[in-house]
């Protein structure tokens, strides 16, 4: 039996589309087992599969100073040491990895045991993780055609983004069962990110009464961000995560606002959902989010809001005018080239597992 090993994490978008690829090498008989950080989101994600999972030190990579950049250095080194131990015991074929800081130790850890790494990045330019990754790898996957011109050394392989085949089974009457929502109205899906936004937040709750004249709206609001005040608002339905509902939930979202993160929106894309995109400021993060939006925006799947020129009032203008204009959205998007990421993939790892 061939044996793989996956590792990924610090957000739910650097462990989903992991979850695309080993649900379908599970179909093909290979066995798996993943190794995280042991207090990420992806040790309760990948538990929640059944999945072997094996936690190790990790500590975050960061380009701005913090007193934390003296000690993390050696959590890093004692994670390059945990996962050798696991990487020389499982004896995998491969080693894969999304990304993510806790997926350096395991990239190194793979290539100091002679194991074949193939890493993937979801994002227009390469994140910190994976620029330290790459001489360590064999292969890396890019889900944009325009990431290769800032790999070196020809390893880039252009595969798009794993999509998990349960988003394109989503039950739209479940998901209104799920919110005790109704047909009548259309529904708005708002998403922060894995661990939320109080900015996406605050201007949705600022001007929810409008909003609900309208929409009936999902809020998915990010870990200890739940409102008591609004659990019993009639047509609005917060939740802090979700996992198996979310396609359900989806399926019957008519426009979607969300951050801008890689696998968000390519999901979105795949379900044919008009965005309204709110990326993370360069003062938060490195700009990948603004890069995501814009190319979004050129290709016409989406609007874009900045962060600093949003409101209660500016959100809901621009979600009524998505709204109005969702056919346009929707014949666009269908023309996008739904290649079949996972398949392209797999492919990939079987010709460079050892």
């Amino acid at each position: 039996m061939k044996s793989i090993v996956f590792t990924g994490g610090g957000s739910a978008g650097h462990v989903t589309p992991n979850l695309a690829l080993i649900a379908r090498l599970k179909e093909q008989g290979w066995s798996v087992d993943y190794i995280g950080s042991a207090d990420g989101i992806e040790k309760s994600i990948i538990e929640e599969t059944g999945i072997r999972f094996h936690p190790i030190s990790s500590g975050k990579l960061r380009r701005y100073f913090d007193l934390k950049n003296i000690k993390d250095p050696f959590k890093v080194l004692k994670g390059v040491a945990d996962a050798y131990r696991v990487i020389r015991k499982l004896k995998p074929n491969a080693v894969f990895s999304k990304g993510g800081f806790v997926s350096v130790p395991v990239v190194v850890a793979g290539w100091m045991n002679r194991v074949p790494v193939i890493i993937h990045e979801s994002d227009m330019t390469p994140g910190l993780a994976n620029k330290l990754s790459v001489p360590f790898a064999a292969r890396v996957c890019v889900t944009f055609p325009e990431t290769a011109r800032h790999l070196r050394g020809g390893k880039a392989e252009y595969t798009g983004l794993p999509i998990r085949d349960e988003m394109l089974r989503g039950n739209p009457a479940k998901g209104r069962d799920i919110c005790n929502f109704h047909k009548q109205k259309p529904v708005l899906f708002v998403m922060g990110g894995s661990l939320g936004s109080r900015v996406i937040n605050e201007a949705v709750r600022g001007g929810l009464e409008r909003l609900l004249e309208r929409f009936q709206v999902v809020h998915l609001c990010g870990k200890g961000n739940l409102d008591p005040a609004l659990t019993r608002v009639r047509g609005y339905r917060q939740f802090e995560y979700v996992s198996g509902e979310l396609p359900d939930l989806l399926a019957m979202a008519d426009v979607v606002v969300s951050r801008s993160g890689s696998t968000s929106i390519f999901e979105f894309l795949s379900l044919k959902k008009p965005m309204l995109l709110v990326p993370l400021t360069r003062n938060a993060s490195r700009g990948d989010q603004i890069l995501n939006a814009e190319s979004f925006r050129a290709q016409g799947y989406s609007e874009v809001m900045e962060e600093e020129s949003m409101n209660a009032e500016t959100l809901a203008e621009a979600l009524f005018q998505l709204y109005a204009d969702r056919d346009v959205y929707v014949e666009r998007m269908s023309r996008h080239s739904n290649q079949d990421s996972i398949a392209s993939i797999i492919r990939l790892i079987e010709a460079t597992a050892r």
